[in-house]
């Protein structure tokens, strides 16, 4: 498998996960036009994008997906009640397609081209939000993103995965002592809000197995975070529990708005 990330946090998401014959999209909140750009630039051909999957309804995620859904004819997989949410958000302009809005269930495995997908409950103050198990050609790739903790279910996936997305958001004092207001900071620093720093560190911790090759760290927040403190918190937990990074597994963290290689 190959991983592309268009945009990460929330100025936009968009992932794309693509085998030898198949690829598919992992949320669209990045511009039309920005994507086809960034396409071009990778030479990636559209007509090989076949599906694109959803993790929730909030508008960095889902902003382009009806035009790039309708555009290009691809199917768009998703909860019941994540595709009750994009058909009410205002902010996605275009609507998916009936015909092209497929469901998808959580913890029910299904073949969507060359991707064998299960969906899992991510918890998130969304109309729902789930993360997404994919395996391909015997490699397990898993996303956690936009996850207001770590739940039971997610520890065996974790460690059941090769390649791992997963939210760094914040420094909690950043946000206790930055400039968002109460209401805000107890939003993200809820059991319904983002994963910190600190949390995504001792997740990877506790559950990383001798199979997982490579993280990256997704959505991190603009104002109570930054990439350097993201990736020094994270190393320091791993490191406190005696694993090594650039031995045990790789460790990488997503710009907002500039493509990975």
């Amino acid at each position: 498998m190959k991983f592309i990330s268009f945009g990460s946090g929330s100025s936009g998401n968009c992932y794309l996960l693509s085998s030898d014959d198949d690829a598919l999209l992992i949320d669209v909140g990045v511009g039309i036009r920005k994507l086809k750009k960034h396409f071009a630039d990778y030479g990636i051909n559209i007509g090989t994008i076949h599906n694109i999957l959803l993790t929730h309804d909030h508008a960095d995620h889902i902003k382009s997906v009806g035009s790039m859904s309708g555009t290009y004819h691809i199917p768009v997989w998703a909860t019941d009640l994540v595709h009750k949410g994009v058909t009410r958000n205002w902010m996605v302009k275009k609507k998916i397609e009936p015909i092209l809005a497929k469901t998808i269930e959580k913890n029910n495995k299904v073949q969507i081209g060359s991707f064998e997908v299960m969906a899992f409950n991510v918890p998130h103050d969304s109309s729902d939000n789930v993360g997404y198990k994919i395996v391909a050609d015997g490699e397990v790739f898993t996303i956690i993103t936009d996850c207001g903790h770590i739940t039971e279910e997610m520890g065996p996936i974790i460690s059941d995965t090769d390649y791992l997305v997963i939210e760094a958001n914040h420094d909690v004092e950043m946000v206790k002592n930055g400039p968002y207001p109460l209401v805000l900071q107890s939003r993200i620093l809820g059991p319904n809000g983002h994963l910190s720093n600190k949390a995504c560190g001792e997740a990877l911790a506790e559950f990383a197995s001798s199979r997982l090759k490579h993280v990256w760290l997704c959505h991190l927040s603009d104002k109570n975070n930054n990439p350097a403190m993201a990736y020094d918190t994270v190393v320091d937990i791993l490191s406190s529990n005696g694993i090594s990074v650039g031995k045990d597994f790789e460790l990488t963290v997503l710009k907002r708005t500039v493509p990975t290689e």
